[in-house]
């Protein structure tokens, strides 16, 4: 499973389509997009940029943009998977 710097797991969300964010506001809260940093390497293979409806950039993989989720507490936490049938484990 893929995870961010601090290990924690990185989530989809089947509602995103067309390499677009539709995670904004309370979702957003709940599930925070995996945000591109200003010294964050060039994306390369099947990782990519996309523009969020803020205008910020957020990480994705193979056009899915990816979140961490506000309830898993410490590395290696995966209580987002499955929630509401949407929500799933980025995986390679």
């Amino acid at each position: 499973m893929w995870v961010d710097h601090a290990g924690m797991t990185l989530y989809t969300f089947d509602k995103d389509s067309g390499g677009k964010s539709v995670c904004n506001d309370e979702c957003a809260k709940n599930w925070p997009p995996l945000m591109v940093k200003k010294d964050d390497e060039a994306p390369k293979d099947k990782w990519t940029h996309v523009t969020r409806d803020d205008g910020s950039m957020q990480w994705a993989y193979d056009g899915k943009p990816l979140y961490t989720f506000i309830k898993d507490k410490k590395a290696g936490d995966k209580t987002g998977d499955g929630v509401k049938d949407v929500w799933h484990i980025a995986k390679p």
